[in-house]
């Protein structure tokens, strides 16, 4: 069966004013671009016009194949919620072009995405075309339109490494930016931009936006959890690459990444007792304290609005924590094992003075070695390590393009931004992560990773 992807969007120079709409049909395995619509439509509204081009889109896409089945991206959170059926609609004038677009398709081949308004730019241009074709008194010409050309994006280097992986993500860019340009050269450097080691290509301030609000002050106060955190070797090639000169308008446009936003759970009785909490002991559930901090995150997120997917370790603070987010935002959890926490085995329950009092050379080898286990046949960090990225690169291809809540750990999350980081393993010994906080990490199509947050616990004072 075939997939198209519909772009649509619409505006008006007056809100209500001269208006138009742009809508394009992709072929989802090609990028190919299969048909273009725009029309001028006199006043009206931007909702009226981001609707008709929805409508305009969707007639397009039935035309070239009835059966196929069409993913609507749009930068319109109106449209998009609406036509998912989460939000009501409530104006006379959305109501007979909701069902007018509805009616298009059945609704079981069409689904709704919320994109970027910077992701939408050939639907875009096509409205502007429009509106500029009726300031004339014309309507638009798809002879004459320059959108597919201005819009157009250059072919993306291959991947051949995992997802997020720092050094062969910045030697894939390397290469992209190498490749012979027609006149015999080599794709330009941005010379107004400085050289910068293992950058993520093209990154974008209006993007970061969406992702991560607020920056917060890491505390310095460590948890149990976190005394030796998670100093696992690499689990990529350990040759490291040449540091890329890449500029931040030089790089290929990668498309949307896939935006992992990671959640550690709630608080639960072990938590302010700094006591060892991993996969091998009690699975204490939330306390009272940590079931409101829960509450808290949840509500930001669904202020927030993008999140599309959420995805918790099967321990049980997790599934409580995810739980109540999905409760605000109307979505499933799924349950993946490779994100739950570290087995501590022996040290289970116990607070870290307690390890060092009683098992001092096991203490004293994990603390220096990431392949040594903690007493009692424990996992080691070097084992978390390689399962967390084993669980990051099949998450990464099952939800490319969205924007996913992970609920997990400290040992997880943390090993997740080292990974993304390329940072030697001392470097997680230099992060806090507090109870209920929430980190973004961003997974691009070369490969690179962008560390966006890092324990941000501005919910939790909301």
């Amino acid at each position: 069966m075939r997939e198209f992807i519909v772009e649509a969007d619409g505006g008006s120079r007056g809100n209500p004013g001269p208006a138009g709409y742009g809508s394009v049909v992709i072929d989802a395995a090609t990028g190919e671009t299969l048909a273009e619509r725009a029309e001028f439509i006199g006043v009206a509204t931007n909702n009226v016009a981001e609707y008709r081009g929805l409508v305009a889109g969707l007639r397009a896409a039935r035309d070239l194949d009835r059966a196929a089945t069409v993913r609507v991206r749009m930068d319109s959170k109106l449209v998009v919620e609406q036509m998912s059926g989460r939000w009501k609609i409530k104006h006379p004038d959305m109501k007979p072009l909701a069902a007018e677009a509805a009616a298009v398709l059945p609704p079981a081949q069409v689904s709704y995405e919320w994109i970027p308004r910077e992701r939408n730019k050939h639907a875009d241009r096509l409205a502007n075309e429009a509106m500029d074709a009726g300031k004339r008194g014309e309507q638009w010409d798809p002879e004459a339109s320059r959108a597919a050309l201005d819009t157009a994006r250059p072919a993306l280097p291959e991947p051949d490494g995992p997802p997020g992986d720092a050094a062969a993500g910045a030697a894939k860019a390397r290469a992209a930016l190498s490749r012979p340009r027609p006149d015999g050269g080599t794709a330009p450097q941005n010379p107004a931009a400085p050289a910068a080691p293992a950058t993520p290509a093209a990154p974008d301030p209006d993007r970061d936006r969406d992702a991560a609000r607020t920056l917060a002050t890491p505390s310095a106060a460590p948890e149990p959890t976190a005394a030796a955190p998670a100093a696992a070797p690499s689990v990529t090639s350990a040759t490291p690459a040449a540091k890329p000169t890449v500029g931040w308008g030089s790089a290929p446009d990668l498309g949307a990444p896939a935006t992992f936003v990671l959640l550690r759970h709630g608080e639960t009785p072990l938590t302010p007792q700094k006591r060892f909490s991993g996969s091998g002991g009690s699975d204490p559930s939330l306390s009272d304290v940590g079931r409101e901090q829960a509450e808290r995150v949840a509500a930001a997120l669904a202020r927030r609005g993008t999140i599309q997917h959420i995805v918790a370790s099967p321990l049980a603070r997790t599934r409580e924590t995810a739980g109540a987010v999905a409760a605000r935002l109307g979505l499933d959890v799924t349950v993946d094992d490779g994100l739950r926490e570290t087995d501590f085995g022996a040290w289970e329950g116990l607070t870290f003075a307690e390890v060092r009092e009683r098992h001092p050379d096991d203490m004293t080898a994990w603390l220096a070695d990431p392949e040594a286990e903690p007493t009692g046949g424990g996992e080691s960090f070097a084992a978390t390590a390689t399962r967390v990225a084993a669980a990051r690169d099949r998450l990464v291809k099952a939800y490319a393009g969205r924007t996913v809540l992970l609920v997990t750990h400290v040992t997880p999350i943390k090993t997740l931004v080292r990974l993304a980081l390329g940072a030697p393993p001392e470097a997680l010994f230099r992060m806090e992560l507090s109870a209920a906080s929430l980190s973004v990490v961003a997974y691009y199509a070369d490969g690179n990773a962008s560390v966006r947050l890092l324990n941000d616990t501005s919910p939790l004072r909301g």
